[in-house]
């Protein structure tokens, strides 16, 4: 008996959901994103069934991107509340195994096991979920949440695989460093402009050479996550974020500095309306000028507060600090909690 960490990985999560509400869409390609109409701008995929992933259409697709590859596609609009229910539903599952559930999204959570034969626990998960729900999951199994997350994307849909320290460098030295969790493109370009292309490369890095260029935390985190390394702790105590936000994209760039205030207003009210009785104590506005040029500015109130009318000045106080003499895509407002 030993410590395991699953990932379980709901497949294919919104599109599954849609697929079970309407059996006569299993087999075609289902995409799901914005209000559901792919020629609506700037709206993107939130979940593409594999069907639609075969023609390169995957979450963040841009919409139009993914018309254009399949015009005979099914849009449909996110259905939050039913994903949400689906979700809680699946979590329910996982309760009644002999783990620790630690719930990372609708379609995700890492489970914290003590046996001698995980991939039979796995597979028992698999077909609960099933049974109990209609969907299926794929599983990761490893020493840390890192590998048991890389491992549920091996083998997907209902895959199961395990990666482990012991096969860390025969299973993930040659990939590409992108290949890990938390490095994206762009941090895969600069570590490509410093000779350092597949994880084994990266693992062998000098951590000095590395903080000299991504920063003195980042730098060795990323060789870290090359090594393998990863948080082994699994808790069922709820995350409760430190803040929280909201964002508009707007199909059509804004122009006139008293509608973008309009908006910013907007979202403080909104968010001042959702704090469930936390204070906030600081602002962030986020900006996005046409054509993709993202600025954030952010302030520290005098004093936590709960009221909407200073949450609301204070967002548009440091909106009063950006330029407006450039078309908007993108404004957003933020708060952090005490």
């Amino acid at each position: 008996m030993r410590d395991w960490v699953l990932h379980v990985d709901l497949d294919a999560f919104m599109a599954a959901v849609e697929i079970l509400r309407h059996p006569e869409l299993n087999g075609r390609p289902v995409i799901v994103g914005g209000n559901g109409d792919p020629t609506t701008p700037r709206t993107v995929v939130a979940t593409a069934s594999y069907e639609a992933r075969r023609h390169g259409v995957q979450s963040g697709t841009p919409m139009r991107t993914a018309l254009k590859r399949l015009p005979d596609a099914v849009y449909l609009p996110t259905d939050l509340p039913a994903y949400e229910a689906a979700s809680a539903a699946v979590m329910d599952v996982l309760r009644r195994f002999p783990v620790i559930v630690e719930v990372w999204g609708l379609d995700e959570a890492f489970l914290g096991a003590t046996t001698d034969d995980p991939e039979t626990l796995a597979k028992d998960i698999q077909h609960a979920v099933t049974a109990a729900t209609g969907l299926t999951c794929s599983v990761g199994i490893g020493d840390n949440k890192h590998q048991a997350k890389l491992a549920a994307q091996f083998n997907k849909p209902a895959g199961l695989s395990r990666l482990t320290t012991e096969t860390w460098q025969a299973v993930m030295g040659e990939r590409p460093t992108t290949a890990l969790w938390g490095i994206g493109p762009k941090t895969g370009r600069k570590l490509a402009d410093l000779g350092l292309h597949t994880v084994a490369q990266l693992a062998a890095a000098d951590p000095a050479h590395l903080a000299a260029h991504f920063g003195p935390t980042n730098g060795p985190w990323l060789r870290y996550l090359a090594l393998g390394k990863g948080e082994t702790s699994v808790t069922s105590t709820p995350w409760v974020p430190r803040g929280h936000g909201h964002e508009n994209t707007f199909t059509q760039d804004l122009t006139d500095p008293a509608a973008m205030r309009d908006h910013i207003s907007a979202l403080a009210h909104r968010l001042a309306g959702e704090t469930e009785g936390r204070p906030v104590i600081r602002v962030t506005v986020k900006v996005r000028y046409a054509p993709f040029t993202t600025h954030t500015r952010q302030a520290k109130l005098p004093q936590p507060t709960l009221d909407a009318a200073t949450i609301e000045q204070a967002a548009l106080t440091i909106f009063d600090r950006f330029r407006h003499d450039r078309p908007v895509r993108l404004l957003g407002v933020s708060v952090e909690y005490v």
